[in-house]
């Protein structure tokens, strides 16, 4: 039950990242939509008065200024993590990239070296399993419901976030 619920809660967590990107791109259609109805009013209010040119130079400059301080905030953070792992050593560079993936491949190494013991023992001693219920009690020793949990809630949002990420 715990492996269900937590393969459940691993898929569900994988797209975790798309609900909140579409929260995000809500909020901002709804604050482009406020913009666009002062940008109206304003365009309204300049045309009464002449000033169509103006406006036209207006919105240049602030479109200017907005691909800047987005240029320069991306920029800010990219040159803050190249600053970051500039000074560091070599080995945490790479141990940072390899992180997440370096756990999920030792997990699923130890599935399938229990799963080779686990036949390897029930050759050796299936004489003593007779029935499906004491196979199932001896792979509970071998392998927990707990690491069974964390195993598939880890495939789970491996695997799971690929179907978030269709469109």
């Amino acid at each position: 039950m715990l492996s269900l619920i937590s393969s459940v809660f691993g898929f569900l967590m994988s797209g975790l990242p798309k609900v909140l990107e579409f929260l995000q791109d809500r909020a901002d259609k709804q604050h482009e939509l406020k913009l666009a109805a002062m940008q109206t009013e304003k365009e309204l209010a300049m045309a009464k008065e002449g000033f169509l040119a103006q406006q036209k130079i207006e919105e240049i400059k602030t479109e200017q200024i907005a691909m800047q301080t987005d240029a320069e905030r991306q920029g800010n953070a990219l040159a803050h993590d190249k600053q970051i792992m500039e000074r560091a050593s070599t080995w945490v560079v790479n141990l940072n990239g390899i992180v997440r993936p370096l756990v999920t491949f030792i997990f699923v190494l130890e599935l399938v070296l229990i799963n080779i013991s686990l036949t390897i023992w029930i050759f050796m001693h299936g004489a003593t399993i007779n029935t499906v219920d004491q196979l199932v009690a001896a792979s509970n020793i071998i392998f927990s419901e707990d690491e069974m949990a964390l195993l598939s809630g880890i495939i789970a949002f491996w695997f799971g976030s690929r179907q978030w990420g269709k469109k």
